[in-house]
């Protein structure tokens, strides 16, 4: 409880101090001893964008995590391990499902207060399958041994997507097809209502997608890419606008 309270008070400092840049929140991970833990990469993607990076904790509590996301601009979910098929209706497919209960709770709290506070939401990799799941979507626990497919996925691969016209992702890169990295074993099965899928891989495995005007959500991390490549800062260029009203 201690470290929530000294998170909000620097939340409230940065709000007094820079006011013109929007606060993005982030969620984080757990190291095995339980400590915050998350790739830079995400932090400097926004801070790059325009944005000011608020590392969220693990929480425990609905009320923390709402009073958390009211007092940022923007929401980003980032990657992590799996997500409980429970959540979905389903048994732990193989060996291959691994899960954080905590980790869940927390994000789901947090994600759900985020979409009730109608802030700009970037869903990634782990984010981008709790969101269709949030939404009353299912999921893929494991392509390999569940998707007929030679296209690979996951252990740092890269492939192609196809990008449809009129999507955000279209917008920012003016491209109905691009290369992207690939960090996954888990994908979007069942798309949750109201959900437009955006770009699929050529295996039909779905790689973004949006919901409504409030989230933009990627199978693929454009964080990571965007440390060698300044193009792929445009999604976050993008959720900082909307951030700030924009």
């Amino acid at each position: 409880m201690k470290r929530i309270v000294l998170l909000l008070l620097a939340i409230a400092t940065l709000q007094a101090c820079r006011p013109s840049q929007p606060l993005v929140g982030i969620s984080c991970g757990r190291t095995s001893a339980g400590a915050a833990s998350l790739s830079r990469n995400y932090t400097e993607a926004v801070a790059r964008a325009g944005g000011v990076p608020v590392i969220f904790p693990t929480v425990a509590d609905s009320v923390l995590a709402a009073e958390l996301v009211r007092r940022v601009d923007a929401v980003i979910f980032s990657g992590g391990p799996d997500l409980d098929p429970s959540h979905y209706g389903e048994t732990i497919w193989n060996e291959t499902v691994e899960v954080d209960t905590l980790r869940d709770a927390s994000d789901l709290m947090l994600m759900r207060a985020a979409l009730a506070a109608k802030k700009p939401v970037m869903a990634i990799c782990r984010g981008e399958q709790l969101m269709n799941v949030v939404l009353g979507g299912s999921l893929y626990q494991d392509i390999p041994t569940q998707v007929d497919t030679v296209i690979k996925h996951g252990g740092g691969v890269w492939h192609r997507i196809g990008v449809e016209k009129g999507s955000v992702l279209y917008d920012l890169f003016g491209q109905d097809s691009l290369t992207v990295n690939s960090f996954h074993h888990q994908a979007v099965k069942k798309v949750a209502p109201g959900v437009r899928v955006t770009a699929h891989a050529p295996n039909g495995i779905v790689e973004a997608y949006e919901y409504g005007n409030q989230v933009i959500a990627f199978q693929f991390h454009p964080e990571g890419m965007a440390r060698t490549d300044d193009t792929w800062l445009a999604p976050f260029r993008y959720l900082v606008r909307k951030a700030g009203g924009k």
